[in-house]
């Protein structure tokens, strides 16, 4: 006898659904970020915001839409040494998968190079070109963390060529930068650490030999060089080898072809096997009579570069609160369209006060960022209050969005379940690539020693202070306590100048992060406006609830509408 299931027995499938079947994503990142948007028109030339408005809107489309396939791509089919050919000569050629060349022209024409390297731009956006060229990096690297290495590494060999190259190196070379096709791009690496000293770069041995004129023959090996593929490379090396420490580097152009179009001679010796950013090629590579450019004069090698690794260093904050920011927005829409115990995620008090702490910590960290962005513009351009502001808040916001990164995508991956865990989705890959952010460019505690020498070598210190009583003085509410536990911070300097080196340094890492904290409290002051303040107001009550904990008391959570307008984000 044959049994029939009647349709109301059958599996309920279309019931069976992690969301509802409203579920939606932005289709472009540049649209829904009201927080970007916002600071954008208000912080830049009105010609400014023409100029780069329509190409930060293809742009954020690209980045929702079509970025994070060839991403994933690029990611899972990570670069592939070729070290020999078939006739066993030794050729050094690393392949990329083909998404890897269609992020990279994605890249090159929002015109993140262009705005800032093209003559006539440059020009026209002489104080704005950083915040322009960084509004289009901060939407790319919402969708490729990976490539956005080789990105940084490219605009600092930019600036390099700019500052310290010959006219003649600047004619031939800037155009294969600021290029509107990806195929005459020349992309640009910086080959700095070790083995022998890591971060302690003054301990490095490649030593450069003279050739003719001011080219010299490279020897040595270089342990980690990331865009070891680049067509541009600045390399430090020793002239002197009885001269010890910084004061005893140069620094050489090299590049990938000679003047005869034959291949400079560098030996890959092996791809990094990396945790994250998995689509760029980062090598360990020896330099055999390898032909460098002197650049800038002898024995002044590591102040070059350090022009090199601050620009480094705000690429990496970028990076940092751009990629924190894809994972919190990953979680919000999830949590937007997830039900659970009878009602959406957003309407649990404990869901709605993790976010309320991650979108304030994004908030914060984007303003922070963009205050530094903005900084380097008006350094360049001359401004010496902003010069020295730079050089105390760039290594701060360097660990700080790099460390709350690591926090804001970690939380936003648990809010998701396991969900949130797997390779289908893109918060494993933000996971990994965020981890590098705070290890790049200086890790925590070397950045914690630059910020003591910016202290005592610069007036970064008291450049922030006048940035924080200015803020304090305009806030009827909150200024009186700001002064308050600015002069708390004032009075602590004095005491941390007079303290032993080991007792200096291990003060010194609290003392920075209430600095910092104090500064993130008046930069949001600052950005208060008609629309920014739904989502300022509640990240300053947070940042100043979490300077000076109370005593333990009631919380009362955000409303979902509260919680919406703090993310700012549309879709």
């Amino acid at each position: 006898m044959k049994t029939t299931i009647s349709p109301a027995t059958r599996y309920p499938q279309e019931k069976n659904k992690v969301l509802n079947e409203n579920f939606r994503t932005s289709k472009n990142f540049y649209q829904s970020d009201k927080i970007l948007r916002n600071y954008f028109q208000n912080n830049v030339s009105a010609e400014g915001f023409n100029y780069m408005d329509n190409k930060l809107e293809t742009l954020g489309k690209q980045a929702a839409q079509v970025m994070d396939e060839l991403s994933l791509l690029a990611d899972k089919r990570s670069p592939e040494l070729v070290k020999r050919n078939a006739l066993g000569e030794t050729i050094n050629e690393i392949r990329f998968h083909p998404a890897y060349w269609d992020l990279m022209k994605i890249a090159v024409q929002s015109e993140m190079f262009r705005v800032k390297w093209e003559p006539k731009l440059r020009t026209k956006f002489s104080d704005e070109t950083q915040r322009l060229g960084f509004a289009a990096s901060y939407l790319y690297v919402m969708s490729e963390c990976g490539q956005f290495c080789p990105l940084c590494m490219t605009d600092g060999v930019a600036r390099l060529i700019d500052f310290f190259c010959d006219d003649e190196d600047k004619a031939r070379l800037l155009p294969h930068i600021y290029t509107n096709n990806a195929e005459e791009l020349f992309s640009g690496a910086m080959f700095l650490t070790e083995k022998t000293g890591g971060s302690d770069v003054g301990a490095s041995i490649t030593t450069a030999t003279h050739k003719e004129g001011n080219t010299y023959l490279l020897n040595g090996e270089k342990w980690f060089c990331s865009n070891a593929n680049a067509d541009l490379i600045f390399a430090l090396a020793r002239t002197d080898d009885t001269i010890k420490g910084t004061r005893g580097l140069s620094i050489f152009l090299v590049e990938k072809n000679l003047p005869s179009g034959e291949k400079n001679f560098m030996d890959v010796i092996r791809l990094k096997d990396k945790l994250g950013v998995r689509s760029m090629a980062s090598a360990e590579c020896i330099l055999t009579n390898t032909e460098g450019k002197l650049v800038g004069n002898e024995f002044e090698g590591f102040k070059v570069m350090v022009e090199m690794v601050n620009l480094s260093r705000l690429y990496n904050s970028v990076a940092a609160v751009a990629t924190s920011r894809r994972a919190l927005i990953e979680a919000y829409q999830f949590l937007s369209y997830r039900k659970t115990f009878g009602k959406t995620a957003l309407e649990h008090a404990l869901i709605r006060t993790k976010l309320t702490e991650l979108g304030a910590l994004n908030v914060a960290n984007f303003y922070l960022v963009w205050r530094t962005v903005k900084a380097l513009d008006k350094m360049d351009a001359g401004d010496e209050h902003e010069a020295q502001l730079f050089r105390i808040i760039n290594p701060m916001t360097k660990k700080w969005s790099a460390e709350t990164g690591v926090y804001i995508t970690r939380e936003s991956m648990e809010l998701m379940g396991g969900l949130g865990y797997i390779e289908d989705t893109v918060m494993p890959k933000l996971m990994r690539d965020m981890m590098v952010l705070p290890i790049w460019e200086g890790s925590g505690n070397i950045i914690v020693l630059d910020m003591l020498r910016a202290m005592s070598k610069s007036k970064g210190f008291e450049a922030i202070c006048k940035e924080i009583t200015r803020s304090a003085e305009g806030s009827a509410e909150h200024g009186n306590r700001i002064k308050e536990e600015l002069n708390k911070l004032i009075v602590f300097t004095e005491k941390l100048r007079t303290l032993q080196q080991d007792e200096m340094e291990s003060s010194a890492k609290p003392f920075f992060e209430k600095l910092t904290s104090l500064y993130q409290i008046s930069l949001l002051i600052d950005a208060l406006n008609e629309e920014s303040k739904v989502w300022i107001l509640p990240a300053l009550k947070y940042l100043i609830e979490k300077y000076s904990p109370s005593e333990m008391k009631e919380v009362k959570p955000l409303s979902v509408e509260e919680v919406k307008a703090l993310i700012a984000w549309e879709f």
